[in-house]
């Protein structure tokens, strides 16, 4: 009778702390859902915006040198040919320039994977604006290069900037929505976040108005129109300095809170950071462990393989849509729709003006609609326009001698890119290049953000040197295997990825760890679970561990109540 009252006190002991534990998880929940509602009612400063115009300059630097090798391709191959003849005294057949001049288009993307691949380094090493400021010296290097290649007479320096400014582009892939990520409050964050595709665009159409013949697209004024890439270099080393360091990596990777204190207070213009300070404390304490977390941890890691897995598929779903098929031979792909080439370079800067305007659009939608929905609807239409793009080109080839049908089709054929280029800009053109930022907290998000960008990299370099051999294997049906990916990635996203819209950092991770379950000690030392709680000031304050409490199994609703009483 003694050994059953006590087995007896010892359940009613459990069932006691079970509650106890309830009560401190209801609070703690209460607490940050009121913490939360305090972070959605935070606005955009001034000094905010200026640090966020100051660091999207870096992506504007990547959508410049994306469409400027565009326009002057006529133009590069013709000094290519020069040069050879010069050199070697003997002419250099129209397919070898053809060949050289792609390797230029693609080696700007080689550069690029060498640069995401570095960007978690610098970004731990340096910081993310000290990385960012570091960064403008190799964009003032490549394009002053690239600005020399016809002093030099060598198309080997132009290759060799095309080379050290796809390092650059590519470390600003990799930095700039990190940092954008982190400064930005919780109720903006996709928003801002699509500022990176905004600036894109932008240098994108800058780089297209400037390539038409009227103004730098000659044989004199091209090698001028690849080194302008200095001034967005330039203008953030001038920028940059006067904006703060990121407060999550002052705070959690770097330990310094009264930084990140001074930071959060120039940045939110105003005093009242307890709650983004309280809301990294969460973060920090839910991934203690993972500090030290490298890129091979990460891909070995059976609990983070999810979210990786989400950040490489979205930005595949962004380089292998076709888009930068369109970006890097809009020209010729206008003109084998008929259109006279002259057209056909005014119609390109067309598909820069749609970009920019539709990216304005997107962005107050960001935070409203969903990363997810817009993502299904950006994939969803270019699927469809991408269909349309084939049927118009297999058309004007069929009835070709019937002057009024190519008429008709050339415009079906713009109105279909343009349409493609449109949907791009709702979805894949903005939310890959935020989501990995989002998915991951402080401790990996470095190393995931390097392995999804060196992807996107690799992805944006099998386009580049591919769609040429491409083209010419599939003619008229170049875009049929362009379609049958995007119907691939629309279903990976509306089976797979999550909605971040006004998640913090922290409970986007809770819904991975709930998708994890069964790998409770791999969690745990990958996400640092033990968690403060306080009554408040002078209070109660314990430390416990985040548990479930399946009521379908009494082992596992018992051990943590154990492990809380020893």
């Amino acid at each position: 009778m003694v050994a059953i009252k006590n087995e007896l006190d010892t359940v009613q002991q459990v069932k006691e702390e079970i509650e106890e534990l309830r009560e401190y998880v209801d609070r703690l929940e209460l607490q940050s859902h009121r913490r939360k509602l305090r972070l959605l009612e935070q606005g955009l400063t001034f000094f905010l915006s200026y640090t966020i115009l100051a660091s999207m300059l870096g992506m504007l630097q990547f959508g410049y040198n994306t469409g400027v090798i565009n326009a002057p391709e006529g133009n590069i191959e013709k000094f290519i040919k020069d040069v050879f003849e010069d050199r070697y005294k003997e002419n250099m057949d129209h397919g070898q320039a053809e060949l050289l001049y792609s390797f230029a288009v693609s080696i700007f993307a080689i550069g690029g994977m060498l640069g995401g691949f570095s960007g978690g380094i610098i970004a731990n090493r340096f910081g993310r604006k000290g990385g960012l400021l570091l960064n403008s010296f190799v964009g003032i290097g490549g394009a002053c290069l690239m600005g020399l290649t016809k002093y030099f007479n060598s198309y080997e320096v132009l290759f060799i900037g095309r080379f050290i400014i796809g390092v650059n582009c590519g470390l600003n892939t990799s930095l700039v929505p990190m940092y954008i990520s982190e400064i930005a409050p919780l109720n903006l964050r996709g928003g801002l976040g699509t500022v990176n595709q905004l600036a894109v665009t932008t240098g994108l159409l800058i780089s297209q108005i400037l390539g038409i013949e009227q103004i730098l697209g000659t044989d004199e004024g091209w090698p001028l129109l690849l080194g302008l890439a200095i001034c967005p270099a330039i203008l953030q080393l001038i920028l940059l300095p006067v904006c703060p360091e990121s407060p999550r990596y002052l705070l959690i990777t770097k330990q310094w809170e009264e930084e990140a204190r001074k930071a959060l207070r120039r940045l939110r213009a105003t005093n009242q950071i307890e709650e983004d300070i309280e809301e990294m404390r969460a973060e920090e304490r839910a991934q203690q462990s993972e500090a030290t977390i490298s890129m091979m941890e990460l891909v070995c890691s059976p609990t983070l393989r999810q979210p990786l897995i989400i950040s490489v598929v979205m930005q595949l779903s962004q380089q292998l849509s076709g888009i930068n098929a369109v970006f890097y031979y809009s020209t010729s792909l206008f003109i084998t729709a008929g259109l006279a080439e002259n057209v056909a370079k005014f119609v390109t800067i067309g598909i820069g003006v749609i970009m920019v305007n539709m990216t304005l659009v997107t962005m107050p939608l960001m935070d409203k609609t969903g990363r997810r929905t817009l993502h299904l609807y950006g994939l969803g239409g270019m699927f469809i326009f991408s269909i349309f793009i084939t049927i118009s080109l297999l058309i004007t080839e069929f009835f070709g001698f019937v002057q009024e049908m190519i008429d008709w089709m050339s415009y079906l054929a713009v109105v279909s890119i343009l349409g493609f280029v449109v949907f791009f800009a709702v979805g894949p053109g903005s939310i890959p290049w935020m989501i990995t930022a989002e998915l991951f907290s402080q401790g990996p998000r470095p190393a995931a953000m390097s392995i999804a960008v060196l992807i996107n990299w690799v992805a944006n370099f099998a386009v580049g040197i591919g769609f040429q051999p491409l083209k010419t294997a599939l003619d008229n049906y170049t875009f049929l295997p362009f379609s049958v990916l995007l119907a691939i990635f629309w279903i990976f996203t509306y089976k797979k990825v999550p909605e971040t819209k006004n998640k913090t950092f922290e409970e986007i991770l809770a819904l991975f760890r709930q998708n994890g379950r069964g790998s409770v000690l791999e969690s745990s030392r990958l996400y640092g679970t033990s968690t403060t709680l306080s009554d408040g000031p002078g209070g109660v304050c314990c430390m416990r561990q985040h548990w479930q409490f399946p009521h379908d199994d009494v082992s596992e609703r018992n051990s943590p109540v154990e492990s809380h009483a020893q």
